[in-house]
């Protein structure tokens, strides 16, 4: 029932198209390249929004997804360190997500730059985990602190025991790993009681927000009651 964080969501306002979401341009972004100066861009805001909630009183993370292609570069590491300095965010409610096939692409290399990242203070979770190829042997090597488990499972618990036996297996898995885990995709309260029945951690999805501006999530802030309601 706690209000715990935020996910920064990115869309595009088209002056012709309207609001175009991410799957339409993510991918275009990434094929040029440009899906550094705009990752860059996007965590700037987010730390800097996070800094001006934390001012108001409001203690809780902020996620920031990275991309592949943020991941590949030594620079990530002083990105996310000049962003933490200039906006004076607190680097323990920093929350990076980073895709099980980003984390797969060059383990060597990706290694050691999550490792400095976490010396930043940061926390890093693994994003639609469950969904990728991430080899066990490989898990255990990454400094992760959190799984978020796919909305493809979340999706199914209610109507399927498949689902729900993969869900408790993903739980179990972050529990012996000792990471938290978080549900993506919740939609229904019925959804919301079988996670926890599962011991999940942490619920994120429709049912408590749908995607919102910085000013309604200061409204929704000050409607939360410390249980969902229909968004």
């Amino acid at each position: 029932g706690a209000f715990t964080g935020v996910e920064a969501l990115l869309r595009w306002r088209h002056p012709v198209r309207g609001v175009v979401m991410p799957d339409d341009f993510i991918p275009a972004l990434e094929a040029s390249g440009l899906i550094v100066p705009v990752g860059l861009w996007v965590l700037q805001e987010a730390c800097r929004q996070g800094a001006a909630w934390h001012s108001q009183g409001h203690s809780f993370a902020v996620s920031v997804n990275i991309s592949v292609k943020q991941l590949e570069q030594d620079r990530i590491v002083d990105d996310v360190r000049s962003a933490l300095l200039a906006s004076g965010f607190d680097p323990g409610k920093l929350i990076l997500e980073i895709t099980e096939t980003s984390l797969m692409s060059d383990v060597a290399a990706t290694i050691p730059r999550l490792t400095a990242l976490k010396e930043l203070g940061v926390h890093l979770a693994i994003d639609d985990f469950g969904t990728g190829y991430s080899s066990l042997a490989y898990l255990r090597q990454f400094p992760i602190d959190i799984l978020k488990i796919d909305r493809s499972f979340v999706s199914g618990i209610v109507d399927t025991s498949e689902a729900a036996a993969l869900i408790h297996t993903l739980v179990q898995l972050g529990k012996v790993l000792g990471l938290e885990t978080i549900a993506e995709g919740v939609e229904s309260d019925e959804q919301r009681r079988q996670l926890i029945d599962e011991k999940v951690d942490t619920g994120q999805g429709f049912l408590f927000a749908r995607p919102l501006e910085a000013k309604a999530v200061d409204q929704l802030l000050r409607d939360w009651h410390g249980e969902p309601r229909l968004a």
